[in-house]
């Protein structure tokens, strides 16, 4: 599960915990079982490694400008 990680580092993700609390954001470092995730408020969640149960990448959806019809 570790090495997935350092692959997804940098990329936008939500995190799913054996505890049915989710996380989303950028991947920014894994070391000693934690996974360290920059959340669009900036902040950072420390989660353990242990604890996840699944992982899903997240694909921003293209922003178009103007209106929608």
């Amino acid at each position: 599960m570790e090495e997935l990680l350092r692959q997804l580092m940098g990329k936008k993700v939500d995190v799913a915990c054996q505890t049915n609390v989710n996380f989303r954001g950028d991947i920014v470092d894994v070391k000693d079982g934690v996974v360290y995730l920059r959340g669009e408020d900036d902040r950072v969640a420390y989660v353990s490694i242990d604890k996840i149960a699944a992982i899903y990448e997240i694909k921003d959806p293209a922003i178009r400008p103007g209106f929608i019809i």
